[in-house]
């Protein structure tokens, strides 16, 4: 029998691209998953609508901002996994407080919600980007992390957060790091996904910088270093890394995908792509 076994589980941001990999596993584990989900008016569940587990899980519909929901969420729950976010780092520069919202408020009132209801984990899913340009490689846990985008730094937020609540109330709980995920649902804002479709449509990808280099795992790879991350007992109170340990830059990322794909590209620079100066992270 696996850990999940019969046990009570939450997982917040379930309809988004890694959430709803993330239920379908812990469904296959024979958990009773609930899953939280952004209202919408079409009243759907996102990327779980189309899933044959949706009749096997309880959809909660509401927003991570809403202490009462969240907190209603959280009853009778043994392991929460704590993946709603804003994601998209370019709109983190047009809309910052609502990053600040969503990612710092939003975790404050899952962290508030294990607490009050004596949830038994809770795995706080944050990002890779909280490090920065590297100061040195391979990146562990112990590098120092710098906040070069508002994204980065809702995240840095939510993790100390979650830190102060092991601290300061012993609250069960990990912080992972993911680092650059991809896989099916992915949005084509996403570095993988963008290029795929490139290539498969034309002769031309625009992209924003080539340079930088990044660690991508395979969407099951991260969602089973989650499940290990809530089933491992040393790793409470801990942050964790998720990767690989490879790296690929851009621009050798486009010449393989457009080898796979069997077709020939030239790239050109999309401004649109393109970081403010001092927000790459190298």
């Amino acid at each position: 029998m696996s850990g999940f076994e019969g046990k009570n589980v939450l997982v917040t941001g379930a309809g988004g691209f890694i959430g709803s990999h993330l239920t379908e596993a812990l469904v296959r584990e024979g958990a009773n998953v609930k899953a939280l989900v952004r209202y919408n008016s079409l009243g759907t569940a996102q990327w779980l609508e189309g899933s044959p587990i949706l009749p096997e899980i309880e959809i909660v519909r509401g927003d991570i901002c809403d202490q009462d929901l969240v907190m209603s969420a959280m009853e009778g729950v043994e392991t929460a996994f704590h993946l709603a976010a804003l994601i998209g780092i370019p709109y983190s520069y047009e809309a910052p407080r609502s990053y600040v919202s969503t990612n710092v408020v939003g975790t404050l009132n899952v962290l508030q919600a294990g607490r009050s209801s004596g949830v038994g984990c809770v795995v706080n899913v944050s990002t890779s980007e909280v490090y920065g340009s590297a100061r040195y490689v391979p990146i562990d846990e112990a590098h120092p992390v710098q906040g070069q985008s508002p994204y980065s730094a809702s995240k840095i937020g939510a993790e100390k957060l979650a830190e102060s609540y092991h601290c300061s109330f012993g609250l069960p709980i990990v912080n992972v790091r993911p680092f650059n995920t991809y896989g099916p649902r992915q949005s084509t804002r996403a570095v993988v996904p963008t290029i795929i479709t490139q290539c498969l449509a034309g002769d031309t990808v625009k992209l924003g910088s080539l340079h930088p280099t990044r660690d991508l795992s395979f969407v099951s790879d991260t969602v089973g270093g989650f499940l290990r991350a809530a089933q491992t007992p040393a790793a409470l109170g801990k942050t964790v890394n998720l990767g690989t340990g490879h790296e690929i830059s851009i621009g050798d990322l486009v010449v393989l995908i457009s080898e796979l794909v069997g077709r020939e590209v030239r790239v050109e620079t999309d401004s649109q792509r393109l970081r403010p100066e001092g927000s790459e992270v190298d």
